[in-house]
């Protein structure tokens, strides 16, 4: 086998043409040349999701436009003040028209699983999105509800606060995880839309409160509740255990 160069643009590292005679003799097989432009790999290779590299992340460009509060369940007087504070700041929220209030929730059953998302905004009817999925693991039903309220959120122009209660806190993390992981199409989908809500004003915010369903917390309750009174019927065929 005999080493391929391009004349027409620079060839890419890893290309056949940098191979040594005595490494193009242990080649056995057919190798894909990287310098062939019918394989659509060029030398300025672009990720997939830009959103995870180096320089573009919004954990490097905004570090400090969003933050996580975890409920903690140590003691009743923590408990207490943490619901508390989920009262207070709904009632500030709903009286500011610059803020949303994103409230989420899923649930599994019969193998299907319910995704809502509630979405609070002054003097605005409550935006609600359902949506019913079949096979789909918990993590990513809970980023997709996470996903449609930031959404309807960011699409106010005049909001600059997002809060989003979640009853799984873990899964929101995912979002700013720079690892690779298999809820990255969601991942990226929401990044894109807070690296735009980011870049409008320099004040703008999003803060990610979690509300365990035990809570009981009166405007996460409706949305729990209301993805648990849903009953499907299973078409596909199982087995009782």
């Amino acid at each position: 086998m005999k080493p391929r160069t391009c004349s027409s643009f620079n060839q890419h590292p890893s290309s056949l043409g940098f191979l040594i005679r005595w490494q193009c003799n242990l080649v056995k097989d057919l190798l894909v040349d990287m310098d062939n432009r019918f394989n659509k790999v060029f030398p300025s290779f672009v990720p997939l999701y830009s959103e995870f590299s180096l320089g573009h992340r919004v954990i490097d460009i905004f570090p400090s436009h969003f933050s996580f509060h975890l409920f903690s369940k140590q003691k009743d007087d923590s408990f207490k003040t943490y619901i508390q504070q989920l009262d207070n700041l709904a009632i500030e929220f709903l009286s500011i028209p610059l803020h949303a209030l994103v409230i989420t929730d899923t649930n599994i059953k019969n193998n299907i699983t319910t995704s809502i998302s509630h979405m609070h905004i002054y003097n605005k009817p409550i935006t609600k999105i359902l949506h019913h999925a079949v096979s789909v693991i918990s993590t990513e039903a809970k980023l997709f509800a996470i996903r449609c309220g930031i959404n309807q959120a960011t699409s106010h122009n005049v909001v600059s606060k997002i809060i989003v209660v979640t009853n799984s806190i873990h899964a929101t993390k995912k979002i700013f995880d720079p690892m690779s992981h298999s809820y990255q199409i969601h991942a990226s989908s929401i990044l894109k839309e807070l690296w735009t809500f980011f870049s409008c004003h320099q004040e703008n915010l999003i803060e990610f409160w979690e509300c365990p369903s035990h809570c009981n917390w009166a405007l996460h309750k409706a949305v729990d509740k209301k993805t648990k009174s849903f009953n499907p019927i299973s078409f596909f065929p199982y087995k009782v255990l």
